[in-house]
């Protein structure tokens, strides 16, 4: 009979790991810092109005940035469309978040709490670098 008690217990019975989809949507997402390739941390030179905005990623594909308390001009409210790609190694979204930068980001990490994903960024007046941009809930 112990035998049969313990024998049913599994060490193993973790629930499954969430999925990248999973991740991105469960909650929304705030600018946490940019560290640039060779210079390190540069989230002094992120405008302070694209700090304080909301992010959020829906299943399905759908999203939205709501500004904070400091307005961007032009603003960056507003709806996008996103997709993962190349496997999911990279991050589509419809909108250009970043001066000088593009729509595609590569997902360097993604857990329950952070969101990390960088990108060749040509800055006005400068040499393009690779940024990686952390977001946090």
């Amino acid at each position: 009979m112990l035998s049969f008690i313990f024998g049913n217990c599994n060490k193993n019975d973790d629930p499954p790991a969430a999925s990248k989809t999973e991740l991105i949507t469960r909650s929304s997402w705030k600018f946490k810092s940019a560290n640039a390739e060779g210079l390190g941390d540069v989230s002094g030179n992120v405008p302070v109005c694209f700090k304080d905005n909301t992010h959020v990623f829906v299943s399905g594909g759908s999203g939205s940035i709501t500004e904070g308390t400091d307005i961007c001009s032009p603003s960056y409210a507003g709806a996008f469309t996103w997709s993962f790609q190349s496997g999911e190694s990279q991050l589509f979204i419809s909108t250009v978040l970043f001066i000088g930068g593009s729509q595609t980001f590569n997902l360097v990490s993604l857990t329950d709490t952070e969101l990390k994903i960088s990108q060749l960024v040509s800055p006005p007046l400068s040499t393009p670098l690779t940024i990686t941009f952390t977001f946090q809930h």
